[in-house]
């Protein structure tokens, strides 16, 4: 995934979760955030982001905050780019086998999936989930309550009984991480309901992002521990 026009900037605040203030060369502009999540840990007064410019005049703001340096850790921080960087490792045959079909935004029961796919016949649901919640190298998953998150793992597990292949997938949006793990304290339904899934055969994957100032790509897997904390 590549990013074009990008600048580097200062983060000043963010008054809601929709646009951040900083300051591009001197200049104090208002910029769209591509992440609606808290984010609190990285948006903090002073930190160095990137935006990319856009050229639609139609635009209420000229740029779009995607990334932010947490000290010497470059995070990307756009929403979109989860989806984005694990369809085309899907279709490089990162799972170990190239689908026959894939189709992005599919609707099964009550649910609507990031991914349907076919590998010899089976059909195969992929739920994608980006992350960027970091702490001494553990990256952790949600950074605040998810009722639609512990719904679309529910659903997993509905599709798992009914013959379906299924993943839930956590894109980190950082490199060198150590492992991966639920945010117990942050929703402990959510890691309940992973944990579970996990349990019924619903296979978690926790890929590591190659991030650079005008690129994203899967680098490769990580440890996912589930345990569940007294």
């Amino acid at each position: 995934m590549k990013y074009d026009n990008i600048s580097e900037a200062r983060f000043i605040s963010r008054p809601n979760r929709f646009i951040a203030h900083v300051e591009l060369d001197g200049e104090a502009l208002v910029c769209h955030v591509k992440n609606t999540g808290r984010c609190r840990e990285l948006l903090v007064p002073g930190a160095r982001v990137l935006l990319q410019h856009s050229d639609n005049p139609r635009r209420k703001t000229a740029y779009d905050l995607v990334a932010v340096w947490k000290g010497g850790r470059l995070i990307n921080m756009d929403a979109a780019a989860p989806n984005a960087v694990f369809g085309q490792w899907l279709e490089e045959g990162g799972l170990g086998f190239v689908p026959e079909l894939i189709k992005p935004e599919y609707r099964h029961g009550d649910s609507r999936f990031d991914f349907y796919f076919e590998h010899e016949g089976r059909p195969c649901l992929a739920e994608v989930k980006g992350v960027t919640l970091e702490e001494d190298g553990v990256v952790r998953f949600p950074d605040a309550p998810t009722l639609r998150g512990v719904k679309h793992l529910h659903g997993l597990q509905r599709a798992l009984a009914e013959g379906y292949k299924c993943y839930a997938v956590f894109v980190i949006q950082m490199r060198n991480v150590r492992y991966f793990q639920p945010a117990w304290d942050k929703h402990r339904d959510f890691g309940l309901a992973l944990a579970e899934a996990a349990g019924a055969g619903v296979e978690v994957l926790a890929l590591d992002c190659e991030v650079g100032p005008r690129s994203l790509r899967i680098a490769g897997r990580v440890p996912a521990v589930l345990t569940v904390p007294e």
